[in-house]
């Protein structure tokens, strides 16, 4: 009989997640029919009124109260509402990614929606003409799809490590989306250093978003806090001794948005010269602390970034 059981609710799941996948494939071929400026604009203001609903509402409050102890309860409340209002925007930007991007290196005054500045311009067309591989790391700012979005444009060799989703019909059509306007993309997952280290041997651009909490991952001080980091981007330096940049986007009034990226950021070494996980990790980390105090309100405070285990561990540490 439990076998049964179990048979049935994998039926059941198998039939839900379908279920769920084709509504939201259909939803989002849907918003593709709707202006890109009033959907976003709907979006923002449809999350910042139900997102306070939603428990990561509370979990966002508590994070950021630790991270900015000197701002009063009704300026953190001002910045949770501004999360809710970026990720509602960035939701109904997925279904126009292939129309947000309208930068034109041979027009770069040109008004658009994407704003360059002259010195991340002249790093980037480095990059692109330097035949050489990095990495490139980024946070879960802004919109935060678009860095893929500019390498993929510009015939930049690059590759991106993303998060498949659990629903099978939903990932079919996302990473359709995202092949087609991002490059060569790699899905976590037990082969993925492998996929990442060939993709660097043949020259290519790597990209992957590094600021989420990771269980197996090295400590880290985030806003004076001990938090742990995934460390696949300090070990795939140390093997390939390649450059390290950061990029990031921001979010501008009008809809529309600035891409940068930084100058490389250099690798922490221990006495033989060997690239330090942890103290690269650090400073990757303290880059992205300095992006998010900028503009806390893009940044996604939802998810839980500090755990009290990690405290704990800290605190009995020689």
């Amino acid at each position: 009989m439990s076998t049964i059981k179990r048979r049935l609710r994998r039926g059941l799941k198998r039939a839900g997640d379908a279920l769920v996948g084709s509504v939201a494939v259909g939803l989002l071929k849907l918003l593709r029919l709707f202006n890109p400026d009033t959907l976003t604009n709907a979006a923002g203001g449809f999350m910042r009124t139900i997102g306070p609903l939603f428990r990561e509402n509370r979990i966002a409050r508590t994070q950021l109260t630790a991270a900015f102890p000197e701002k009063s309860p009704a300026e953190i409340e001002t910045i949770v509402r501004g999360v809710w209002d970026n990720l509602g925007r960035m939701g109904a930007e997925f279904a126009h990614l292939d129309r947000l991007w309208d930068w034109d290196p041979d027009y770069p005054d040109r008004p658009g929606r994407i704003e360059l500045r002259d010195a991340d311009i002249e790093r980037f067309r480095t990059l692109l003409r330097d035949d050489r591989p990095a990495l490139i790391f980024a946070a879960h700012l802004a919109n935060w799809e678009l860095p893929a979005i500019a390498a993929s444009t510009y015939k930049m060799d690059s590759a991106v490590l993303y998060r498949r989703p659990n629903i099978p019909r939903l990932n079919a059509w996302i990473s359709e989306t995202r092949n087609a306007l991002m490059g060569d993309m790699i899905s976590t997952g037990l082969d993925a250093p492998l996929k990442l280290s060939q993709a660097l041997e043949r020259g290519a651009h790597v990209g992957m978003l590094v600021d989420q909490y990771y269980v197996r991952g090295v400590e880290v001080t985030f806003f004076g806090q001990k938090t742990r980091a995934n460390p696949l981007i300090a070990r795939l330096a140390q093997h390939f001794d390649c450059p390290i940049h950061g990029t990031r986007i921001v979010r501008l009034p009008g809809n529309r948005f600035r891409a940068e990226l930084t100058e490389e950021i250099m690798p922490v070494r221990s006495s033989d010269g060997m690239v330090d996980i942890a103290g690269t990790m650090q400073n990757i980390m303290s880059v992205i602390e300095g992006w998010v105090r900028e503009h806390p309100e893009q940044w996604l405070w939802l998810h839980r970034r500090w755990r009290p285990e990690d405290d704990a561990l800290s605190s009995t540490s020689p």
